[in-house]
């Protein structure tokens, strides 16, 4: 299976905003509000300070999508890429798809004296993500996330 990987532009849009929509239902069970949605992916597809989105392809489809968000790093001189929106449609799931998308966004890290690192949060029942994460030689931090959400609640 030939996996192609490209930064993702506004034409993929409506796909970003459908995988969001799927990512939120599947692991929060929750529905965003698809209007906040379609305006916070075109923003960031318009405008790459805020962020970036990758997608993997296979014949021509999007099979899956990561984006990465940026977190300054005092400490370190350099700024964290943050992974998030990781989605994968259901039917391409274990066939390499995000392993594809994180050693490509590995590589462009590796290759920049700017970034200090990558990142990442997940669920803390979703042990196959966990799993998949180990594997990919991300380690477990000693933090815990707090927030206080003034959009979603």
């Amino acid at each position: 299976m030939d996996i192609r990987i490209r930064r993702a532009n506004v034409k993929d849009a409506a796909v970003v905003v459908e995988f969001n929509s799927l990512i939120a239902e599947e692991t929060e069970h929750r529905s965003l509000d698809q209007k906040i949605l379609r305006r916070g992916v075109t923003a960031i597809l318009k405008n790459p300070a805020k962020g970036l989105y990758f997608v993997a392809e296979i014949g021509g489809e999007i099979a899956g999508q990561l984006m990465i968000t940026y977190e300054w790093s005092d400490w370190r001189n350099g700024t964290f890429w943050w992974i998030q929106s990781v989605y994968v449609r259901k039917e391409f799931r274990q066939q390499g798809i995000f392993r594809a998308l994180y050693e490509h966004v590995e590589h462009l890290v590796r290759k920049r004296k700017d970034v200090c690192g990558l990142r990442l949060y997940v669920e803390r029942h979703n042990e196959r993500a966990q799993s998949t994460y180990e594997k990919m030689g991300m380690r477990r931090t000693i933090y815990e996330m707090f927030e206080k959400d003034f959009v979603l609640g």
